[in-house]
């Protein structure tokens, strides 16, 4: 698969110089970046289709020849609104998505709505732990397809790091998706982020780990699902704004704080 002439190409790995024009001492190891700085990516990426998303991440977008994780705390809920753009686009080329293990079977309608093309779909029912990590192994050796989203939620970290070896010889995404819970655990994967839906249809993104500095605040990505757009009413395109913050009145001791509709507002 001739991927490179549609990805956007890795930057140079050349290390910067300094003002006098020479080379900074602890950056001449190819792979080494300063804490306070977000590092360079060694090979091609593909743009997330976020812009906020991309100015965080080494190379501006996706990494191809790397494992990225996806963590979330439902399964298979905001995982396809965070990848579809970039699916989008490898689906645009051609390029095969492959399903391994989702929880939910995919809902054609809803990815045709996010733009994808079923054409280029695969879905793989891989439903014990172990067929789903000797199918991703075999997709991400193989390198014939153009994105992996693989479900592996009890993987070990040992295997982890064997897709992510895998994943250095496939020219297209990987992309590994897990429960929110494996935040704490070790992960080989040289990205991790973790997606959670917030109260105005927007996606809250936590950069976990990547070639840079620990992100502070997590990134707000509006992301109303494919289809609904044309029919939310635009009072309902803010559901926080329908919320009220009220002490109920039978609270004792300390502060409880309570949200509650108003019914009025929603109705109207």
């Amino acid at each position: 698969m001739n991927a490179s002439a549609a990805l956007l190409p890795a930057p140079s790995t050349a290390p910067p110089p300094d003002a006098a024009g020479a080379v900074r001492p602890e950056l001449a190891v190819r792979g080494v970046w300063r804490g306070t700085e977000i590092g360079r990516q060694a090979t091609a990426v593909v743009p997330t289709g976020w812009a906020p998303l991309d100015r965080e991440l080494p190379g501006g977008g996706w990494p191809t020849q790397s494992l990225t994780e996806v963590l979330a705390a439902q399964p298979a809920a905001v995982e396809w609104r965070l990848l579809a753009p970039a699916l989008r686009q490898v689906a645009a080329r051609g390029g095969q998505i492959v399903a391994v293990g989702p929880p939910h079977p995919p809902y054609l309608p809803g990815l045709r709505q996010e733009g994808l093309d079923e054409r280029c779909f695969v879905w793989i029912d891989a439903r014990t732990p172990a067929e789903r990590l000797w199918t991703a192994e075999q997709l991400l050796k193989a390198n014939a397809c153009g994105a992996v989203v693989a479900w592996l939620p009890q993987a070990r970290p040992e295997q982890v790091r064997r897709l992510q070896v895998c994943a250095q010889s496939c020219e297209g995404l990987a992309f590994l998706c897990r429960p929110a819970a494996a935040r704490h655990e070790s992960s080989a994967a040289p990205l991790r982020v973790q997606a959670d839906p917030g109260p105005d249809w927007e996606l809250r993104l936590h950069i976990l780990k990547r070639r840079g500095p620990l992100q502070d605040e997590p990134l707000v990505l509006p992301s109303m699902p494919g289809g609904l757009a044309a029919l939310i009413t635009p009072r309902l395109r803010h559901p926080s704004r329908l919320l009220t913050r009220e002490d109920p009145a039978d609270a004792v001791g300390g502060t409880v704080i309570a949200l509650r509709t108003r019914r009025n507002a929603a109705v109207q």
